[in-house]
């Protein structure tokens, strides 16, 4: 009678039973061994305990002030309701919110579930990932959801998942986010590439010789088109290359790492399970005590591939796509410089980056061969667009990203990459020896920067390429 004599309980025993219905649907969800969406917790352990906390206190409040009405009608003399009227009205009341809730809350969860599983729910839910967002979308993990590598397998995964979701959102509500996001290996938060990448990917298992075309153009009035050719020794398991030296069977390397962001390793160990070869290395210059203090990590696919879906490009290589994919043509005088210069400049934001990069390419073309840009006046405002999109895609100043904020470990010609280790300066106490620096250990250089590879035309791949860029 307490229950049904006020509408605040009627409203307090509506939220209660939504929240634990929702609690319900929720629940396959949360018991998965591999969560696949750490938001989720957002949902169970914030949202739904809101909910029914307000329920519970609505009731109460109902209670307290039935019990007031029902003491005024006894003083009163007020004939009270049969019993079993209030019975049936509460009976009826949670057979219709539950019946609401399973159809309504199914739906609605369901939905919530799947959404908060997308990349877009990650990456434009919150403003400050629309760098590793827009990434993602030019990745070649496009279609591969964030959670699969963000989040670790089983029970300490789910929970530390359910807190980073937690932490996240209240820094984002409270306006506490650091930019530029560091990185998941800067912040220590990254997951082991043996719980992700290599749930897909197996780094001991051989594979072939793979044959790399890096395309270049010069700054000059024709952009001179160059390439190298490499014939990548990926390698693996007891068949050495690439994979094989650093993570073949019964291979284990180890490595200090001075910052955050390991750039610089002035201590490397090398380990041989199988024949019980061990090394250790020293950068030159080092001292014992200090790189006895080191934070020391066990070497694993991310610290080679640390940008696999992140990839943000330098503008010399980000130009030198574009021009080899022929969405800048390359045949426009100078294009490939000035685009770079373009890229290099300073604006306030995307949208004035938009405006300013396509008009500043067509005043460049007016003022120096006006002609030429009457005649060509597409192309040109086309290549500015894509100028345009190159620096929307690898810069934002409002988060504080710009060119190399993110190094990428792969390969070394834009950052150290391979050279934090591979540098010829890391050799063991006795020197008698290093750290090979050996180009050939790695990859088989059959052409560097000619035009046009002779390599190429033998494999009958020039028609090929050049095909790409009248495209």
């Amino acid at each position: 009678m307490l229950l049904t004599s006020h509408w605040l309980s009627f409203v307090g025993a509506a939220l209660a039973t939504t929240a634990i219905c929702s609690w319900l649907f929720a629940l396959p969800v949360q018991l998965r061994g591999h969560t696949s969406n750490p938001y989720i917790g957002i949902l169970a352990f914030i949202i739904i305990p809101v909910l029914l906390a307000a329920g519970l206190i609505l009731i109460a409040a109902g209670i307290f002030l039935g019990r007031k009405r029902l003491k005024r009608m006894e003083r009163e003399l007020i004939a009270l309701p049969d019993r079993r009227i209030y019975l049936r009205r509460i009976a009826v009341f949670f057979v219709l919110t539950t019946g609401i809730n399973i159809v309504v809350g199914t739906e609605a969860t369901y939905r919530a579930v799947e959404h908060m599983e997308t990349a877009q729910f990650c990456g434009q839910s919150c403003h400050v990932m629309k760098p590793e967002f827009t990434a993602h979308q030019n990745s070649p993990h496009a279609r591969v959801l964030c959670v699969d590598c963000h989040v670790a397998p089983g029970a300490a995964g789910w929970l530390q998942s359910k807190a980073a979701g937690t932490r996240q959102l209240l820094d984002v509500a409270l306006h506490q986010v650091r930019t530029p996001i560091e990185s998941a290996i800067q912040s220590g938060r990254l997951v082991p590439s043996r719980d992700t990448c290599e749930q897909c990917h197996w780094p001991q298992m051989f594979d072939s010789p793979k044959l790399r075309v890096i395309e270049h153009f010069q700054e000059d009035a024709a952009n001179t088109e160059t390439q190298t050719v490499l014939m990548m020794l990926i390698g693996g398991g007891d068949l050495g290359g690439i994979h094989g030296k650093h993570m073949g069977l019964g291979v284990e390397i180890y490595y200090g790492a001075s910052d955050s962001a390991r750039q610089t390793i002035p201590w490397v160990e090398y380990r041989n399970r199988k024949t019980g070869l061990s090394s250790t290395y020293l950068a030159e210059g080092s001292n014992a005590a200090w790189i006895a203090k080191l934070p020391r990590y066990q070497m694993q696919c991310v610290d080679c591939h640390n940008r696999p879906t992140h990839t943000f490009d330098p503008p010399d290589r980000a130009t030198d796509q574009a021009l080899a994919q022929g969405r800048i043509s390359s045949t426009l005088p100078f294009i490939k410089k000035e685009a770079v210069l373009l890229l290099k400049g300073k604006y306030a934001s995307n949208d004035e980056a938009s405006r300013a990069i396509p008009a500043a390419l067509t005043a460049y073309y007016l003022q120096t061969d006006p002609a030429l840009c009457r005649q060509r006046g597409r192309e040109i405002a086309a290549a500015g667009m894509e100028i345009a999109a190159i620096y929307n895609r690898n810069v934002f100043p409002d988060l504080k990203v710009t060119w190399g904020t993110y190094p990428n470990n792969l390969g070394h010609t834009d950052f150290p990459g391979c050279f934090r280790c591979h540098d010829g300066s890391h050799s063991t106490s006795d020197k008698k020896s290093t750290v090979t620096q050996d180009c050939n250990a790695c990859h088989e250089p059959l052409a560097v920067e000619e035009a046009p590879p002779g390599v190429l035309k033998t494999l009958q791949l020039t028609e090929y390429i050049a095909g790409l860029q009248k495209k």
